[in-house]
C-alpha cells in the first residue's frame, strides 16, 4: 500500500508564509514526478507546482516568484514553500505523486487526503 501524507497547512494572514510537506510511504520501487494541486470552493483542482526526478520544476503562473517546490529523493519528501500568500491562494492543497510501486511497474497516479490552506485579508 502508498500513502501520500501532507502537512504543514493552517490560517496565515496575506503576505506570510507556509511550508507544506508530503511523504511517500509504503511499498514504493521508484517516484518519477511529484506535486502540489489545490482545489478551492467551487473551483476546478489546478496544477501549482511540480518537480520530476531529476528536479526539473514547472510553476503556476499565479505563484511564480512567490512558490518554490523542492524534493528530498532519500525521504520520497516533497515540499513547497509558499510566501507573500495571497487570500486568493486559500485552498485545500493535495500532493500528488507518479510512482511504481514494484520494478518494471508503470508508473501510476498517487494523491494526499489534502492540507487546508486559509489566507486571511
Amino acid at each position: 500500500q502508498v500513502q501520500l501524507v501532507e502537512s504543514g497547512g493552517g490560517l496565515v494572514q496575506a503576505g506570510g508564509s507556509l511550508r507544506l510537506s508530503c511523504a511517500a510511504s509504503g511499498s514504493i520501487f521508484s517516484i518519477n514526478a511529484m506535486g502540489w494541486y489545490r482545489q478551492a470552493p467551487g473551483k476546478q483542482r489546478e496544477l501549482v507546482a511540480g518537480i520530476t526526478s531529476g528536479g526539473s520544476t514547472n510553476y503556476a503562473d499565479s505563484v511564480k516568484g512567490r512558490f518554490t517546490i523542492s524534493r528530498d529523493n532519500a525521504k520520497n519528501t516533497v515540499y513547497l514553500q509558499m510566501n507573500s500568500l495571497k487570500p486568493e491562494d486559500t485552498a485545500v492543497y493535495l500532493c500528488n505523486a507518479d510512482l511504481a510501486a514494484m520494478p518494471f511497474d508503470d508508473g501510476m497516479d498517487y494523491w494526499g487526503k489534502g492540507t487546508l490552506v486559509a489566507v486571511s485579508s
